[in-house]
């Protein structure tokens, strides 16, 4: 998981969870938790597009690899 996510990555979940945590002890159980629910939502949801884009770029370079390698083998087996 941590050659998807990067140091950037995991900084941006730690400082959002430390925030939030700070936000639900200065502002207590009022409206104001909600919205930071909402940006602790958001910014989940972020990292998870984030994650998901990750593995299917790994997915499509190899895809473009094997079809290349195909490529080369019947340029080959031509000549």
């Amino acid at each position: 998981m941590e050659k998807h996510l990067g140091l950037v990555n995991t900084f941006i979940i730690a400082l959002t969870i430390i925030l939030f945590g700070m936000a639900l002890f200065t502002t207590g159980f009022t409206h104001d938790l909600l919205l930071e629910a909402g940006v602790l939502l958001v910014s989940i949801k972020l990292i998870m597009m984030s994650y998901k884009n990750s593995i299917s770029n790994k997915e499509l370079i190899n895809s473009i690899k094997e079809l290349s390698e195909k490529i080369d083998k019947i340029k080959n087996s031509t000549n």
